[in-house]
């Protein structure tokens, strides 16, 4: 058999269509190039967006993926067509597919939409710090059904695209990286508050973490059953750090309020007996 009869030699029909070796690999070809073309197409797109200073990597990331996904739908579709596969019957085929198919796989289907909104909305994006159910994360990278990121001890986590369009996320980062940092601290009733809050203000205006062109704010909160509560908060522009940020004021407010001799008291009861009573049960217990 020669090299011609192999590539021409029918290997099975589809919609009365011959399909050939031939056919075959050149609709594999057909998928290569696009491949091709679509990383070049990226490349293209990337450079002449990096022109623009307000262009963020997250934005970046997201046109560079719907490209690919253009391209590719472009490529696989005239290699199907190439095959002798109709579009239109693969479609009207794929609208009943799909009907039971979505049944099966509705959380597939759910997370795929999702993740299309998210590239559409670029509401989330690569480095972004976000909430995800009480967990402050940041975001490695948007996939089709998944989104990957990572927790500030280091763990990888996989979120479905689906938990981050219906459920409510805390984006910090989506128009500014600003956060506000509160530290809440209780003093002792017999303090002077106007020293109170002259050491916090001053802690709160020297700490080496906080933005300098915000001033920090120090609210007296109310008077609780053992102390006086203040919240003093300054503002910074990284908030993947607030944790050990917070830690640090915190730790800042400790010092200056122990050397200026301000206590910070602890819980406590005042237990106060009847006299009357105390009377009766002396008087049962000598009896």
């Amino acid at each position: 058999m020669t090299v011609h009869e192999l590539l021409t030699r029918e290997l099975f029909r589809l919609q009365d269509t011959s399909v050939t070796l031939a056919a075959l690999l050149t609709a594999l070809l057909i998928v290569l190039v696009g491949r091709l073309v679509s990383s070049g197409v990226q490349g293209a797109v990337a450079r002449a967006m990096r022109r623009r200073p307000s262009v963020r990597d997250g934005n970046l990331h997201a046109v560079r993926r719907l490209v690919h996904y253009a391209v590719m739908l472009v490529a696989l579709s005239v290699a199907l067509e190439t095959v002798g596969l109709s579009l239109t019957a693969l479609f009207a085929a794929g609208a009943i597919f799909a009907i039971g198919l979505g049944f099966a796989m509705q959380n597939i289907a759910q997370n795929f939409v999702s993740g299309l909104i998210l590239l559409f909305e670029r509401t989330i994006k690569p480095g972004d710090v976000l909430e995800v159910e009480q967990t402050v994360v940041r975001v490695e990278a948007l996939g089709m059904r998944a989104t990957l990121v990572r927790t500030r001890h280091d763990e990888e986590m996989i979120v479905p695209n689906s938990v981050l369009v219906q459920s409510t996320i805390k984006n910090f980062t989506l128009r500014d990286s600003l956060y506000r940092l509160r530290a809440a601290v209780g003093v002792a009733y017999d303090s002077d508050l106007h020293q109170v809050r002259t050491i916090l203000e001053r802690t709160a205006e020297a700490f080496p973490g906080r933005l300098a062109d915000r001033p920090p704010v120090v609210l007296l909160l109310g008077f609780g059953d053992s102390s006086v509560n203040f919240d003093v908060s300054v503002w910074t522009d990284d908030p993947w750090r607030s944790g050990p940020l917070l830690s640090q004021l915190n730790e800042a407010i400790w010092w200056a309020l122990a050397d200026a001799g301000i206590r910070i008291p602890f819980p406590q009861r005042d237990v106060h007996l009847d006299p009357a009573l105390l009377a009766r049960l002396g008087g049962a217990a000598a009896g």
